[in-house]
């Protein structure tokens, strides 16, 4: 069983910073790519950004310049600096990840459970 668990979410006021992390927890061999999305209330759940386990990243047009994703292979840990935040950056973000499991050998999606992040003054 795999666990991706999000964190610091939290209220901001517009130009402020908030810093996600995501960590993977259970029976891991290794993790693929990794990726952020949202969901705002009345859309579709959109991606944020991602990146490979070499460290490629690609971003959104709409938080590129604002949000840079990390990661850390050893902790199995992500993360999402945001800065500049705007209000139309409210949304519940999501961590997913794509885990390779062994015996038998296979890759599977896996999703938390959300962070809202409210930008608003």
């Amino acid at each position: 069983q795999v666990q991706l668990v999000e964190s610091g979410g939290g209220l901001v006021q517009p130009g402020g910073s908030l810093r996600l992390s995501c960590a993977a927890s259970g029976s891991i061999f290794s993790i693929n790519a990794m990726r952020w999305y949202r969901q705002a209330p009345g859309k579709e759940r959109e991606l944020v950004a991602s990146i490979t386990t070499s460290g490629v990243t690609n971003y959104a047009d709409s938080v590129k310049g604002r949000f840079t994703i990390s990661r850390d292979n050893a902790k199995k840990a992500m993360y999402l600096q945001m800065n500049s935040l705007k209000p139309e950056d409210t949304a519940v973000y999501y961590c997913n990840a794509d885990i390779t499991h062994l015996y038998p050998t296979r890759v599977r999606s896996y999703w938390g459970q959300g962070t809202q992040v409210t930008v608003s003054s």
